[in-house]
C-alpha cells in the first residue's frame, strides 16, 4: 500500500517542487545588472590614472549624464590621494550620442 501511495504521490511532489524552482528568482546575478555608464566609468578611472600617475584612487561616484544636440557628457567624481593630499577630480567624458566616439575628456580638481 505504501508503494502504491508513493507511486501516486511522487509525480505530485515533483510537480510541486518544479513549480517552486521555476518561481524562484535567478539570484544575485540578476540583482546586479551592469549599469549603462559602466564603460564610461572604466574609461574615467583609466584616464585619471594616466593624468595623475602618482595618485591612488580612493573613491569613485557616477554624477550623471546630459545630452545636448548630438553630444552626451558623462560626469564622474573620483577621490584621489597623492603625497598625503586628498582631493576630488571631476572627469567629464564627452562623446557622440550615436557612435559613442569620444570627443573630449576634461579633468577639474576640487577640494570637496
Amino acid at each position: 500500500m505504501k508503494k502504491l501511495m508513493l507511486i501516486f504521490l511522487m509525480p505530485l511532489l515533483l510537480a510541486g517542487n518544479l513549480a517552486v524552482v521555476e518561481a524562484t528568482p535567478a539570484g544575485p546575478a540578476t540583482d546586479k545588472e551592469i549599469p549603462p555608464y559602466a564603460k564610461w566609468g572604466r574609461m574615467a578611472v583609466k584616464e585619471t590614472m594616466k593624468e595623475y600617475p602618482e595618485a591612488k584612487i580612493v573613491d569613485y561616484m557616477y554624477q550623471g549624464s546630459h545630452t545636448s544636440d548630438d553630444i552626451t557628457v558623462q560626469t564622474f567624481k573620483l577621490w584621489l590621494n597623492e603625497n598625503d593630499k586628498e582631493f576630488g577630480v571631476y572627469v567629464k567624458i564627452e562623446h557622440d550620442r550615436e557612435t559613442e566616439k569620444v570627443e573630449k575628456i576634461t579633468f577639474e580638481e576640487t577640494d570637496r
